[in-house]
């Protein structure tokens, strides 16, 4: 398959670009797209077979539910019953932007979309070219992240072009993602709202709106065998390089001095950018200030893929404070090591 590139830099002079790759959309193809979380790899999220796409050129188990990018809110009840008001308090305040609503599905969403399950992810991304497509296909697209499944979420068109050159239709070119990290998903099906996946939204804002939320034992574990993920990245081992990572919790300067006492001669490190000094330069790779959590969350997964391109056996990896944007952070550090971890404690 020969993938075409739609470069786009200008959107109000892209308007026959976007109507192409609504076609391609529209007849069952899939399409890559830029968000200000990650580029996804969409289709049409009510053709059971477009979506089947999706799962073969990622390579993705499906028993992992999707989620349906829209317009705005007024498309939530075209394909969601039983919306409690919650939904539109929250879609007020943070849509569009990083934040998925798990809702009961209509009968329209296929199957093959939601995994099975009764219920459906909705999200309205941020993202000028992304969310004029939508509108021009007039239909919600299907997109988890553009890349391999199981390695590291694309950021950027690069990242999206080594993952998925050749095996899908287009691509479009929207830049480096703002974000850099999922959207934040929230589970408004049951009482109080239960957080399955921590990102740009947090934690601490969704309380402000909703009061008590509770938090999902995937954002910190491993799903069992026998447990059916309700959302995208609960169950399995995600956003991994090719080495082994071990994620050192607890403060800086413990973490630092503990990475330091291990044998890293072939060995890869992942830490904030003040402790950089510290460690072998080759092998090396900084994300951010250990006080910039924002900056962590934009170049976290673009240093885990670098990571590929280095000769080291292993990663050990700083793991920044759970507070705000930091627990998305954690989650995603903590995926890709399959919950390998060591904790300091931060006192």
């Amino acid at each position: 398959m020969t993938t075409k590139v739609f470069r786009i830099t200008d959107i109000s002079r892209a308007a026959l670009e976007i109507e192409e790759a609504a076609r391609i959309i529209r007849r069952g193809g899939t399409v890559a797209i830029p968000t200000e979380t990650v580029y996804g790899l969409g289709a049409n999220g009510l053709d059971g077979e477009a979506v089947r796409k999706i799962f073969e050129a990622k390579g993705r188990p499906q028993d992992n539910p999707l989620i349906l990018h829209v317009a705005d809110e007024s498309w939530i009840e075209r394909y969601c019953k039983d919306v409690p008001p919650e939904t539109y308090e929250l879609t007020k305040r943070f849509w569009p932007g990083p934040l998925t609503i798990i809702l009961k599905r209509r009968s329209i969403v296929p199957d093959i979309t939601t995994a099975g399950l009764p219920t459906v992810g909705m999200r309205c991304p941020d993202h000028p070219i992304t969310n004029a497509l939508i509108r021009a296909a007039g239909v919600p697209i299907a997109a988890p992240s553009a890349n391999i499944s199981g390695r590291p979420s694309t950021t950027s068109f690069e990242h999206v072009l080594k993952d998925m050159d050749g095996k899908i239709d287009a691509i479009i070119d929207g830049g480096d993602c703002a974000v850099g990290l999922e959207s934040t998903i929230i589970d408004l099906t049951v009482k109080p709202p239960r957080l399955l996946r921590p990102g740009g939204v947090t934690l601490e804002q969704l309380k402000e709106v909703l009061g008590e939320v509770e938090v999902d034992k995937a954002v910190s574990s491993l799903l069992g065998n026998g447990e059916k993920p309700k959302a995208p990245g609960m169950k399995y081992r995600h956003y991994a390089p090719k080495a082994p990572v071990t994620v050192v919790c607890g403060s800086p300067e413990k973490s630092a001095q503990y990475i330091l006492k291990q044998d890293l001669s072939d060995k890869g490190v992942l830490c904030f950018d003040e402790y950089a000094h510290l460690f072998d330069r080759e092998r090396t790779l900084s994300f951010g200030s250990s006080t910039d959590l924002k900056a962590q969350a934009e170049r976290l997964f673009d240093a885990l893929r670098a990571f590929d391109e280095l000769d080291v056996r292993e990663i050990f990896a700083q793991c920044p404070t759970e507070e705000g944007l930091g627990l998305a952070i954690a989650n995603r550090l903590k995926k890709a090591a399959g919950f390998r971890i060591v904790d300091l404690g931060r006192d």
